[in-house]
């Protein structure tokens, strides 16, 4: 082979290898890209899936490649305790949840549960951002749950087939709750019967008389047009559904340290989005509520309701850490 074929033939062979190192080069980005897969009880519209937009939006600008968001809406992966259950396995990666459906396995959250105890969000955001806040941190994630921020729901509200006002109406009443000792505890205080029935299901049940009655945030109530099975809305305000981000353990652990960094602060910035989110949708979701036949009631005899609740408190207390805790929380 002569210098110039010898040169083209080496030439050209260079030019092959490199063409098909080149994959190889890519490969390794594109098999790094792991797949979060995260759970959204609620539909493209609402805050609980506008926040994993945000945050994956956010996350791929700072590690591009790096993940792949598998977001499921509408409830397709189960209700709350569902999803924790398969955060905890690892089938889910992530997700939302009220405080109240996690109180199973930690149950010293229910502190942010206790009826008539807070005044509004910015009451609950100083109590989470304080010393109570990190131990539930810390709680939580030794059951398997990483808090990445929490969150407001906003206030619950009972909502009813007939108007109720006052609590003495409500006895007797089937009334849907979480499953939580403390919601069990609160509708007992005034002689409701309480029925434990996961959201998912709540529609059905309410509309075939399994229940008569439940309580939920207004934007929950809309998104799931729960008006058009329980078209009254008494404004309580009695619990403020405070809730978290979360990822499980399982995938925490396997990411490295800038993947948490990057991760921890998207979700910290859409906690807060997520906030102001909610305010937003509370509007929205009374103007869908009126226009689909819902009623809005004020209550009658605030001292009757925050009698029968604060009941809830002593028969809490030991639970949370302490009636000293409880005022503490009441007073930050």
């Amino acid at each position: 082979m002569d210098c110039l074929h010898r040169r083209c033939f080496l030439t050209s062979a260079a030019a092959v290898l490199s063409s098909l190192a080149a994959p190889a080069l890519v490969r390794p980005a594109h098999a790094r890209a792991t797949t979060v897969t995260i759970a959204s009880l609620l539909g493209e519209d609402k805050p609980e899936t506008k926040i994993w937009r945000r945050v994956a939006d956010v996350v791929e600008a700072r590690l591009p490649g790096r993940f792949r968001f598998n977001i499921v809406a509408n409830g397709a992966l189960g209700g709350e305790k569902e999803v924790a259950e398969s955060v905890r396995l690892g089938a889910v990666q992530a997700s939302l949840s009220t405080m109240s459906s996690l109180s199973g396995w930690v149950p010293q959250v229910q502190i942010l549960d206790l009826p008539f105890l807070y005044r509004d969000a910015a009451h609950v955001r100083r109590v989470v951002e304080g010393g109570i806040g990190a131990d539930l941190r810390q709680q939580l994630a030794e059951q398997g749950f990483i808090v990445g921020g929490f969150i407001d729901y906003g206030a619950r509200h009972l909502l009813t087939k007939q108007p109720v006002t006052r609590p003495q109406q409500l006895r007797g009443v089937k009334i849907r709750v979480i499953q939580s000792p403390l919601h069990q505890k609160l509708w007992s205080a005034f002689a409701a019967v309480p029925v434990g029935i996961p959201i998912t299901e709540t529609y059905n049940a309410l509309s075939t008389g399994v229940a008569d009655a439940m309580d939920l945030t207004k934007s929950a109530y809309a998104g799931f047009k729960l008006y058009e099975v329980v078209p009254f809305l008494t404004e309580t305000g009695h619990i403020r559904a405070s809730g978290v981000v979360y990822f499980g353990s399982a995938f925490w652990s396997g990411l490295s340290d800038e993947e948490r960094g990057v991760l921890g602060t998207a979700v910290s910035e859409g906690a807060s989005y997520f906030n102001q989110l909610i305010v937003d949708d509370e509007k929205a979701s009374m103007q869908q509520v009126e226009a689909g036949g819902g009623t809005v009631f004020a209550p009658e005899m605030p001292e009757a309701w925050l009698e029968g609740a604060q009941t809830v408190w002593g028969d809490l207390a030991d639970v949370v850490g302490g009636m000293e805790k409880i005022k503490a929380a009441q007073g930050a």
